[in-house]
């Protein structure tokens, strides 16, 4: 076993490192600033200039390789080709607002593109380049986030956007936008709060001191501030506020549009992440496994946080496993989940801190929508249905994660088969009927049409 990626244990046929550092493709550069005010779950890159594509650019996906199977490949072109000649420059319903995520990020998507399926015309104002924008959207690209710069962008955005309903996507856009609001009459606004914003702080190496300070005061404020948008979008029961004017409960489950239908497993033993990639989300854990493995694959799908990166170069450098895992930076849904087709297993090994423990990863759903059984670490509600479903495995650590492995790919062939099949079971189980995205995307509708939206009243409606 070598070093453990972190370089806190010996290693064990250790290499000299090269010449230049090994980086992953999407990784932050060096010098980099890291992410500001409030955690994202996503790390700073540079991205495309605002003056590099026009606005009102009309985004058509990622090119031919970025449709995720037939269904998800047909909704990608059917919402490029909803967009009516002309109106890129006129109305638009809906402004989705991100000062910290890149266009690429999952929810973003799915929230998109249950809007288009509702008839309604959406921009998106993000970082990142326009080939990564949901298919269909009228994309105002962002210059590359840093503090100052990402500080700059939430208080001007809500002013920027043309949107009759502005949808926020990270909280230190709530004050500006309740501004806007109040400016512009008519205009509305969804809070989409995705995280509990401060539990997340304390997965974040810079939340502490004065910054951490200033950041838990932010993180409060804008909640409490979101308890009075339109409609107050959360991710989960748990998620903070717990009470609002309209309170949706707006679940990460899959989108079925964007992901590819099941297939068989590939030739070679092969394993997927998909997300964030830093310790905290299974770094580690992941890298252990595979060392322990012989004979599997993995690909990693998701930017690498800076301080993760050193990290990434030792193990690269030192590992015998390094040539059997691929980074492959940050890529929109549809690219990303490409790499579930012939895929054995997903990997949800993220540590138990104070965020993930009462939440389940939304990858979880996806794998399984995939059909692909999952390998989790004992987070209460991952594991309940991971377990409780007989689609995969929980694993303590990264090494007993690697033993489930090349058990399912060896002694325990019969295992693997059982979980597959579980895993394809859940998968037809909840294909098909609308996603939480969809039952958001109608209460969106309905302030454009100023009806009154259901579970009003300070009521809470819950969309599972």
């Amino acid at each position: 076993m070598s070093a453990r990626p972190d370089g806190t244990a010996p290693v064990s046929g250790a290499h000299a490192l090269g010449a230049g550092p090994v980086r992953a493709p999407g990784a932050v550069p060096d010098g980099a600033e890291p992410d500001a005010l409030l955690p994202d779950g996503l790390t700073p890159e540079r991205s495309t200039p605002e003056r590099s594509v026009p606005e009102g650019s009309v985004a058509a996906g990622s090119g031919p390789d970025a449709a995720a199977g037939p269904g998800a490949g047909a909704a990608a072109a059917a919402c490029a080709e909803a967009v009516e000649p002309g109106r890129g420059r006129g109305r638009v319903d809906v402004s989705v607002l991100s000062s910290g995520h890149n266009v690429a990020d999952a929810r973003l998507h799915r929230h998109c593109a249950a809007l288009r399926r509702a008839g309604l015309t959406v921009e998106v104002l993000a970082r990142g380049e326009r080939q990564d924008a949901p298919p269909g959207t009228l994309f105002r690209p962002l210059t590359a986030a840093g503090r100052v710069r990402r500080g700059l962008h939430a208080l001007s955005l809500p002013a920027r956007a043309r949107g009759q309903v502005l949808v926020t996507l990270d909280p230190d856009l709530v004050p500006a936008a309740r501004l806007s609001r109040a400016l512009r009459p008519g205009r509305r606004l969804v809070v989409d709060v995705h995280e509990d914003y401060l539990a997340l702080l304390s997965d974040r190496a810079w939340a502490t001191g004065p910054a951490g300070l200033v950041a838990r005061v932010w993180a409060r404020s804008a909640t409490a501030l979101s308890r009075g948008a339109d409609l107050t979008a959360v991710a989960d029961d748990h998620v903070p506020p717990l009470e609002a004017a309209d309170r949706m409960v707006v679940r990460n489950l899959p989108d079925f549009r964007l992901l590819p239908a099941p297939h068989q497993p590939g030739a070679v033993p092969r394993a997927l992440y998909v997300g964030d990639v830093r310790e905290s989300r299974g770094l580690t854990a992941m890298l252990w496994a595979i060392e322990a493995a012989p004979g599997w694959e993995l690909d990693v799908v998701g930017p690498v946080a800076p301080h993760s990166i050193p990290a990434v170069e030792r193990w690269k450098a030192t590992s015998p496993a390094a040539d059997r895992v691929r980074f492959h930076g940050r890529m929109p849904p549809a690219r990303a989940w490409e790499l579930a087709r012939g895929a054995w297993v997903g990997l949800a090994l993220l540590e138990s801190t104070r965020a993930f423990a009462e939440a389940i990863p939304s990858k979880v759903y996806e794998y399984l929508a995939c059909g692909l059984p999952v390998v989790t670490t004992p987070l209460p509600r991952a594991a309940e249905l991971v377990g409780g479903q007989g689609a995969g495995a929980v694993a303590a650590d990264g090494e007993a994660a690697g033993r489930i492995l090349s058990a399912w790919s060896g002694a325990d062939a019969e295992g693997y088969r059982r979980a597959r099949a579980a895993a394809l079971d859940w998968s037809a189980a909840h294909r098909g009927g609308p996603t939480p995205y969809d039952e958001l995307a109608e209460a969106v509708a309905a302030l454009l049409r100023r009806d009154p939206l259901p579970g009003g009243s300070g009521a809470t409606l819950s969309v599972a």
